[in-house]
């Protein structure tokens, strides 16, 4: 069910979840002060509760409502990157919903860029939680109908276009003048470390589990409901197209020989742009597996190697 802009705003005020869009992906929009409404968004996405929400903000100006402290290197953060896909992981105020920080000490915060979202947000007055309107573990939507065929009626959406991003943000954790990755994104390592002068601290991502939680770690994640295989190597890809039911999902130009293709750009920004639309596009033919090019092992795509990985990951 779509709904217009007013008609979001009235329901998130009431509690409702809302699908809305942002720059990176559709989310599902509830009041982050609201335990009942973040209850809905995880029932909805069938989403454990131990994976903590992102709260979405009007501005930067709204972070000391949510957290402890501001600190100099994750306003210089703030400064550079928002409105915009940085997501920043601060401490948080006792007064922060353990709901919507997973019963992390930490809250993740973010200002969208995109101007529908910045609609509800300033309009509403409301932090916003905000993951991807899917279900949990499933390919995240980048128009008003991937979350209309993921989830049915049982939100309303706010149409909003194709998300210019494409995937999810980039998660850093920011504490005591140090900050690390936690989740990849279109904002990389070295752009974050050429705007606060140092490098991040070790370890990063997955690898010390004293770190915050963050969304989107779960090693099978952004996946079609097709069984997918990455290939490195183009020539090997082909060949197993040849022997099944498939579509191909190729880098630049180029043609398979059997099963559909579709040809993504040869560069991280496009590619990122049109990667979840291409991918359920090809998991809506119905096919026996999606054969996937990978891109070349570069700073630049190493957002989009993540997401490929875990779309592609075989549970045993």
């Amino acid at each position: 069910m779509q709904v217009d802009l007013a008609q979001a705003i009235a329901l998130i005020k009431r509690g409702e979840v809302v699908a809305i869009p942002t720059e990176t992906v559709y989310g599902l929009a509830a009041d982050a002060r609201n335990e009942d409404a973040l209850k809905q968004i995880y029932a909805i996405k069938q989403r454990p509760a131990n994976n903590p929400l992102i709260v979405h903000l009007a501005s930067r100006e709204h972070v000391l409502d949510w957290a402890a402290e501001f600190s100099p290197l994750a306003q210089k953060l703030a400064a550079a990157f928002w409105p915009g896909p940085l997501t920043v992981v601060l401490p948080a105020k006792d007064a922060v919903s353990s709901i919507v920080r997973a019963g992390e000490p930490t809250v993740a915060l973010r200002v969208p860029a995109h101007p529908i979202a910045q609609q509800v947000l300033q309009q509403t007055g409301l932090g916003l939680a905000a993951p991807s309107a899917n279900k949990y573990t499933q390919l995240s939507p980048t128009t008003a109908q991937h979350v209309a065929n993921g989830l049915g009626n049982v939100v309303p959406v706010l149409e909003g276009g194709t998300c210019e991003v494409g995937i999810e943000s980039t998660i850093v954790a920011v504490d005591e003048g140090q900050w690390r990755l936690l989740r990849l994104g279109m904002i990389d390592e070295a752009q974050i470390a050429s705007v606060v002068g140092v490098q991040a601290a070790l370890p990063t991502l997955q690898d010390d589990k004293s770190l915050p939680k963050a969304p989107g770690q779960n090693l099978l994640h952004y996946s079609p409901k097709t069984p997918a295989q990455l290939f490195t190597s183009r020539a090997t890809l082909l060949q197993a197209s040849e022997k099944s039911d498939c579509a191909v999902l190729l880098l630049g130009e180029g043609q398979a020989a059997n099963g559909k293709t579709f040809n993504l750009p040869n560069d991280p920004v496009g590619f990122a742009e049109q990667l979840y639309g291409t991918l359920h596009q090809m998991d809506a033919l119905a096919v026996a597996t999606l054969l996937i090019e990978a891109p070349p092992q570069q700073p630049e795509w190493l957002a989009i190697h993540d997401r490929l990985t875990r779309a592609s990951y075989k549970l045993n």
